[in-house]
């Protein structure tokens, strides 16, 4: 269950990427001509392959799977959960793959859709001002694209890194190069993309980004939050953005859970503001508010945590962290 320290720091970024263009058109590709029980019996051997050949990914699985099983036992009946169980979380990643692709391509029957609190669901899809809306790497964002579908006005835009997701994003834009969801790759958010974006949330347009992974440029822009009852660290980035955006931020996950999709928005926010006194303390609050929604999602589908790399933090305490937030606040 432990790794090694090298193991520890390297960023989840420098992971080799899964899969090519080719290989992820044909997996659409088979799913379209044979159906989608053919596509899961095929897809077996394809993720016995991926769970053989990648250790850190099996190590990464069984140490969240564990520590999800000490703070939610109930779900596991008194288990430890062991590699079956990570085959099983692997083989969940490799039909959410497929689903992903799905999600680009083809409209979604709402009759699929588990929502929860769907009044508030409407309520924010009648909104037209610009909102910005964390999501994470559990369970599959690209579920959005089915709503998007009934609001044809509404242009979503979402911020990837490159480095881990080149293929699979360039795949989807194959797929549906009209798609009214648009892919920025970006490294870092600098100031003349941040204009940009600026410029999408006042006309009215979504902007995606995720709240869960450490950005390519390290630990110095991250504060330490508890997540399954361990430190883990979370970027800063999502708020200072949402600081400068001056809009309404919400939280969205979406997963399958048996032959439904369950989805959940999760109001965040209607402005983030980081004072200048104790505004790394402020900072540090509101990645705590998203770990801990956040956690309440895994606790009810831990399968369907895609973050194959080892998560948690090995050292930094509550105060190195809100100091070190406090600095990137006044950056």
């Amino acid at each position: 269950m432990t790794n090694t320290t090298a193991e520890k720091q390297a960023h989840w970024s420098t992971l080799q990427e899964s899969g090519t263009i080719r290989g992820i058109l044909l997996l659409l590709w088979l799913q379209r001509v044979f159906g989608r029980r053919f596509f899961n019996i095929l897809l077996y051997p394809i993720m016995a392959y991926f769970f053989l050949l990648n250790r850190r990914a099996r190590a990464a699985s069984l140490e969240f799977l564990r520590t999800h099983a000490q703070k939610y036992p109930a779900y596991w009946q008194g288990k430890i959960p062991g590699y079956s169980d990570v085959f099983r979380h692997m083989y969940a990643f490799g039909q959410c793959i497929l689903d992903k692709l799905l999600a680009w391509s083809t409209p979604i029957n709402e009759q699929d859709f588990e929502i929860v609190n769907e009044p508030l669901l409407a309520q924010f899809m009648a909104k037209t001002k610009g909102q910005l809306i964390i999501g994470s790497h559990l369970g599959n964002l690209e579920y959005c694209r089915g709503f998007v579908q009934r609001y044809k006005a509404r242009t979503i835009n979402a911020l990837v890194y490159d480095q881990h997701s080149a293929n699979f994003v360039m795949a989807m834009q194959k797929i549906n190069p009209q798609s009214r969801i648009h892919i920025y790759q970006v490294n870092e958010l600098d100031i003349p993309l941040i204009l940009q974006l600026k410029a999408k949330i006042d006309n009215g347009e979504w902007l995606f980004i995720a709240g869960d992974r450490i950005p390519l440029s390290g630990e110095a822009r991250t504060v330490t939050v508890d997540f399954l009852g361990r430190p883990a660290q979370l970027p800063i980035g999502p708020y200072m953005l949402a600081k400068v955006l001056q809009c309404e931020v919400q939280l969205m996950f979406s997963y399958r859970q048996a032959h439904k999709i369950y989805f959940e928005l999760v109001p965040f926010a209607e402005q983030v503001t980081l004072p200048r006194k104790d505004g790394g303390a402020q900072l540090h609050a509101y990645a705590q508010q998203y770990a801990s929604a956040l956690e309440q999602q895994a606790a009810r589908a831990p399968l369907q945590w895609f973050n194959f790399y080892p998560y948690w933090a090995s050292s930094q305490s509550a105060t190195e962290s809100v100091a070190k937030a406090e600095a990137a606040a006044h950056d």
